[in-house]
C-alpha cells in the first residue's frame, strides 16, 4: 500500500497505466466522418454519382480530453485509493481483533462494529487471516478463548453477529487465552476496548505486545458510559446517584426517567454534574402512590444495562402493623406509646393497629411492638416464624421490658432494670447520640442537638454485640440493636416509643430512623421470596432492553449475593406476583483505563475516518463514458434537430439530476422529485440532533415495514424546515415536540394552515407521557405555544370505533416506546377531508419505537411490553399511514361481518 499524506492506494502498481494516456490521446483523436445527407429524387439517379474522396476528421480536443479523464478515473479507481487511510497493518501473522463486548461496549456499539468492518477489510486487502477474541463470556457461559483464524469473509459474518452482553468482561480468561497464542511470524493486535480499566489491562497489553504490534482503541472521555447506583429511599423520595468514569468538563445533557409498569413516565429529571465531580444525585419527589408505581429508572440517551435500574417489592410502600390492645384515645395521646409511631409512620406506610394474632393473619412487612404489648412464649415463636419468611420485628423498650429481660424476643441479651441518665438527684446528664457509623442503616443522618436519652435498657456485653449495634449513645452503649432471623430482622430500640424516656420521638430523626428500619424489610411477599428459588422472568440485554431469558439463565436464591453473569443476567426474577430485581449498576466498577506499557499506541474511535474513493471514481468514470457515447452520436448526425450544445447540456443536466436524486443524502435534503411520485413522510427538524436522528431512523424503519407488509411503496423520510420547505408533497408531517423549539413565524403558520386545508395531517408526538387529559400542564402548554395560530379543530380521545383501530390491523391501543398515553384525534364531523383528522396528538414516542440503526438493530428499548409492544407500535404506524391514504374507506359497514368473523364473534 502506498501512502501519500491523506491519500493512500491499495494497489499502487496499477497507476503505471497512466503512462499509456499519451497513446490514448493519439488514438482517440480519430473519429468516423459524419454521414452526408444526399437528396434522392428519382429523376436525378444518374447525376452526381461520383463522390468526392473523404478522409477521417480529427476529434475535438475537448472530446478527447473527456475520454482521457474517463480512462484516468478508471485507472485510479482500480488502484483503490483511500482518503485518510488507516495505519498500515504491521507483522506477517494474522490480524488479532480483541473486542470488549461487555455491558460498557453497548454505548458506542455501532461505531465499534464499523471499526471492526474496516479492520477486516484492511486484512482482506493484504491477504491476512483474522482472529476474533471477545473478552466477555458468552450467553452459554463459555469463557473467552482463541478460535481458529478466519478468512475475512467469515470474520465479517462473525463480527456482524457479535453483540454486547449485559455483564462485565472477563479479561482474566481472555489473558489466559492470549498466553496460549502460537503463530508463525509477528502478528498485529487491535484491541477495541470499552475504555474502562482493571488489574488485567496492563498484563494483557504486555502479552499482546510480545507477539507484535499492538494498538488500543478507546472511546473519548465524553463517550464513556454512565451507571445508576442503588437508590436511597427517604420517605416518598428516591435519591438516585449517577456515576461517570471521568469528570468531563462539558458533559452531554443527561436526563433520568422513572417509568411505571405500563410505560408511563412518572418523573423526568435533569442530571447535573459539578465541573469536577464524578457523581451526581437526582431526587425524585413523588406522592407515595406514584412512587410505588415506579418499576424502572433509566438514563436517557444511554444504552447500557448499567444505565437501567429495575425496582421490585423492596422499593414499594410497605404495610406496617402496630401491636395494641387498646385504642389510643383510652389514654392521654401524648403519653401513649403508639401515638408517636402512628404519626411517624402514617404519611409513608399503610398502618394497621390491633392484636398480634390479627396482625399475623394480614400481609405485612413490619410489625412494631411497643413496650406495653405483652408477648407470651407462643406468640414469640409465631413472630420468629413470621420473621424468618422476610418480615421485620421492631420492638421498643420500656419499664415492662426492663423487668422481663428473658422474653426470648430480643436481638441480644439484656440487663435487668433500666439505666437512668440525668435528673435532679443525679450527677449525670441526659445522653446524646453518637454519630452513626458508615455501615449502619442510619448512616449520613443528621443528629439534632436537642435529641437526648434519659433512660434506656442496657445490653449485656457479648462478643457479637458490636456487629449487632446500629446506633449508640455518646458513651458507646447501644441504643438500637438488630439481628438476622432467617430472611427477616429483629430490631430493638433500647428506649421507649413515647417521650417519657427520651426526646427522640419528638424529632424528625425519629421519622428518618423508622423509615430506614422499614426499608430493611423484604416486603409483603417475603415468604414467597424465601421459600423457593426465583426463576428468571425478564432479563436485560447489553443495551438495557427487556426481553425473554436465554436458555442458560438460572434461578437465584433470595437473600444471597448473586454475581451477575451468563447464568444470572440482570433483570427480574420470581413469579407473577412476586419478583426480585437484579441490577448491574451497583455491582460494576467504573474506572477509566490506567497506564499502559510504553510503545502501545492508544487512539479513539473518532480518529478512524477512512473513506473509500473507488466506488465514487468508478461511478464518475461511468457517467463520463455515457456522456461521451451521447456526444459521439450527436457528432455522427443522429439528432440534427437540436443544436449540439443544447443536446449536450440537456444530457448532462439529466444525468446529474438522476445521480443526485438517487442518493439518500440528496433525498434527505430535498426529496421533492421522489415525494411527488411516491408516498413520503416528512418529519420536522427540531434542531436537536438526537431527536432528529431518532425521527429519521424511526420513519425509515416504518417505511421499510410498509414496503414489506403493504402495497405502499414508501421512500425514505424527509426532514423539513417548516420555515422554508415545500409541504404539499407529504400526506403526513411527524412533529416531535421538544422543550427547545420556538414558535413559528407568521408566514410558516400560514403555510401550515394551507397544508392542513389541502388535506395534510400533522402528527404531534410529545414523547414524554405528559399529555393526558387535555391542553393543561407544562407539556400541554408547550404544545399550545408551538401550535399557536394553527387552525386546530376540536379534539377528542380516539373512540373505540375510530378508523385508526381498523385501517389495516385490528387494534385497541396505540403503544409506542411507552404505553398508556392517550391518542387525540379530530372530532368526527368537524371537517370534511374524507374523515381524516388533520391533527393527531399523542405522547408515546412512536419514532423511538420504530427506530433502527444501519445494521438493523433497534435503537431504543420499548417498555414495558418489550418486542411485543414494538410490534404493536409498528402496526399502529401501518394503520396511521393507511388511514391517511384511504380515508373513511374502512368505516364502510360492508366490512363489519368480515371484522367480526376475524374477532371470532
Amino acid at each position: 500500500m502506498l501512502n501519500l499524506g491523506v491519500l493512500g492506494f491499495v494497489s499502487p502498481w496499477i497507476l503505471t497505466a497512466l503512462l499509456v494516456l499519451p497513446l490514448l490521446w493519439w488514438l482517440l483523436r480519430v473519429t468516423p466522418p459524419a454521414p452526408r445527407r444526399v437528396a434522392f429524387p428519382a429523376i436525378r439517379l444518374l447525376f452526381g454519382l461520383k463522390l468526392p474522396e473523404e478522409t477521417p476528421a480529427a476529434s475535438p480536443w475537448w472530446l478527447v480530453l473527456l475520454r482521457l479523464m474517463a480512462a484516468a478515473l478508471i485507472i485510479l479507481a482500480l488502484s483503490h485509493p483511500l482518503l485518510a487511510p488507516n495505519k498500515k497493518l504491521g507483522g506477517l501473522g494474522p490480524l488479532i481483533l480483541l473486542v470488549d463486548n461487555g455491558w460498557a461496549a453497548a454505548q458506542n456499539w455501532t461505531t465499534r462494529q464499523e471499526t471492526l468492518r474496516q479492520f477486516i477489510d484492511q486484512a482482506d486487502r493484504v491477504g491476512r487471516s483474522v482472529v476474533l477474541l471477545p473478552t466477555a463470556a458468552a450467553a452459554n457461559g463459555r469463557l473467552p478463548e482463541i478460535n481458529r483464524p478466519l478468512n475475512p469473509a467469515d470474520a465479517r459474518i462473525a463480527a456482524g453477529a457479535m453483540a454486547p452482553n449485559p455483564w462485565p468482561t472477563n479479561r482474566a480468561a481472555a489473558l489466559e487465552s492470549i498466553r496460549t497464542l502460537k503463530f508463525e511470524g509477528p502478528a498485529t493486535t487491535i484491541w477495541l476496548s470499552d475504555g474502562l480499566g482493571d488489574e488485567f489491562v496492563s498484563p494483557m497489553a504486555e502479552q499482546l505486545q510480545r507477539r507484535g504490534e499492538t494498538r488500543i482503541l478507546a472511546p473519548a472521555p465524553t463517550e464513556l458510559p454512565y451507571i445508576l447506583e442503588k437508590p436511597d429511599v427517604a420517605g416518598a423520595k428516591l435519591s438516585v446517584v449517577i456515576r461517570r468514569a471521568t469528570a468531563t468538563a462539558n458533559p452531554a445533557p443527561l436526563n433520568l426517567r422513572a417509568l411505571a409498569l405500563d410505560g408511563r413516565v412518572l418523573a423526568y429529571e435533569p442530571v447535573t454534574f459539578e465541573s469536577d465531580a464524578q457523581e451526581a444525585t437526582v431526587t425524585i419527589d413523588l406522592p407515595l402512590e406514584l412512587r410505588n408505581e415506579i418499576t424502572r429508572l433509566e438514563l436517557e440517551h444511554q444504552s447500557t444495562a448499567a444505565s437501567v435500574f429495575l425496582t421490585d417489592e423492596r422499593w414499594r410502600r410497605r404495610p406496617v402493623g402496630i401491636v395494641s390492645t387498646q385504642r389510643t384515645g383510652n389514654s392521654p395521646s401524648l403519653l401513649s406509646e403508639i401515638y408517636y409511631l402512628e404519626r411517624s409512620l402514617a404519611p409513608f406506610n399503610d398502618l394497621s393497629t390491633g392484636a398480634l394474632e390479627t396482625l399475623l393473619d394480614r400481609s405485612l412487612s413490619v410489625i412494631a411492638i411497643p413496650d406495653a404489648a405483652t408477648i407470651d412464649p407462643t406468640q414469640a415463636d409465631a413472630l420468629r416464624a413470621w420473621a424468618k419468611t422476610g418480615g421485620l420485628i421492631l420492638r421498643f423498650a420500656g419499664p415492662r421490658l426492663a423487668q422481663n429481660r428473658d422474653d426470648h424476643l430480643s436481638p441480644t441479651s439484656l440487663r435487668r432494670g433500666g439505666r437512668t441518665l440525668g435528673g435532679a438527684m443525679r450527677w449525670t446528664k441526659p445522653a446524646r447520640l453518637a454519630p452513626f457509623e458508615t455501615d449502619s442503616p442510619f448512616a449520613n443522618l443528621d443528629i439534632p442537638d436537642d435529641v437526648t436519652i434519659s433512660r434506656q435498657v442496657l445490653a449485656q456485653p457479648t462478643l457479637d454485640l458490636n456487629e449487632k449495634t446500629w446506633a449508640r449513645l455518646g458513651d458507646g452503649t447501644p441504643l438500637v440493636t438488630a439481628d438476622r432471623i432467617g430472611a427477616g430482622w429483629l430490631v430493638l430500640v433500647h428506649t421507649s416509643s413515647n417521650a417519657t424516656w427520651s426526646t427522640l420521638p419528638l424529632s424528625g430523626l425519629f421519622v428518618d430512623m423508622l423509615q430506614r428500619i422499614i426499608a430493611m424489610s423484604e416486603g409483603v411477599d417475603g415468604q414467597a421470596l424465601s421459600s423457593r428459588p426465583l426463576p428468571p422472568v425478564e432479563v436485560l440485554d447489553g443495551f438495557g432492553r427487556a426481553g425473554k431469558p436465554a436458555a442458560g439463565a438460572k434461578s437465584i436464591s433470595s437473600g444471597k449475593d448473586v454475581e451477575i453473569g451468563p447464568a444470572h443476567p440482570p433483570g427480574l426474577y420470581g413469579y407473577d406476583t412476586t419478583r426480585r430485581a437484579l441490577n448491574l449498576g451497583p455491582s460494576v466498577s467504573l474506572e477509566p483505563m490506567g497506564p499502559l506499557p510504553s510503545g502501545v499506541a492508544v487512539e479513539t474511535y473518532a480518529e478512524r475516518h477512512e473513506f473509500d474513493l473507488k466506488p465514487w471514481l468508478l461511478a464518475t468514470a461511468f457517467l463520463l463514458l455515457i456522456i461521451d457515447a451521447f456526444i459521439s452520436l450527436l457528432l455522427r448526425g443522429f439528432s440534427p434537430r437540436w443544436p449540439l450544445w443544447r443536446m449536450t447540456a440537456t444530457f448532462i443536466i439529466c444525468a446529474v439530476l438522476s445521480t443526485t436524486t438517487s442518493a439518500p443524502s440528496a433525498l434527505a435534503q430535498d426529496g421533492v422529485p421522489e415525494a411527488a411520485m411516491r408516498t413520503s413522510i416528512a418529519y420536522v427538524l427540531t434542531g436537536d440532533s438526537t431527536v432528529d436522528t431518532t425521527s429519521q431512523q424511526g420513519l425509515t424503519g416504518l417505511a421499510t415495514l410498509l414496503d414489506r407488509r403493504t402495497a405502499i411503496e414508501a421512500v425514505l423520510p424527509v426532514g423539513v424546515d417548516l420555515e422554508t420547505a415545500e409541504l404539499a408533497f407529504y400526506p403526513l408531517i411527524y412533529w416531535p415536540v421538544t422543550a427547545s423549539q420556538t414558535p413559528l413565524s407568521r408566514s410558516a403558520i400560514q403555510r401550515l394552515n394551507h397544508f392542513l386545508a389541502g388535506g395534510g395531517t400533522i402528527f404531534f408526538d410529545l414523547r414524554d407521557q405528559g399529555y393526558g387529559g387535555g391542553f393543561s400542564g407544562e407539556t400541554g402548554q408547550r404544545l399550545k405555544n408551538l401550535a399557536r395560530g394553527l387552525n386546530i379543530p376540536p379534539m377528542i380521545p380516539t373512540p373505540p370505533n375510530h378508523i385508526l383501530t381498523k385501517a389495516f390491523y385490528l387494534m385497541e391501543e396505540f403503544p409506542g416506546r411507552w404505553a398508556g398515553g392517550r391518542l387525540w384525534v379530530e372530532r368526527p364531523g368537524a371537517r370534511v377531508n374524507d374523515g381524516v383528522s388533520s391533527i393527531i396528538v399523542g405522547s408515546n414516542d412512536w419514532a423511538a419505537a420504530w427506530a433502527e440503526d444501519a445494521s438493523g438493530l433497534k435503537t431504543y428499548p420499548v417498555v414495558p411490553g418489550g418486542e411485543q409492544q414494538r410490534e404493536m407500535a409498528y402496526r399502529f404506524g401501518v394503520n396511521l399511514v393507511m388511514y391517511l391514504l384511504t380515508g373513511n374507506y374502512k368505516s364502510d359497514q360492508v366490512h363489519v361481518p368480515a371484522i367480526l368473523e376475524r374477532l371470532g364473534q
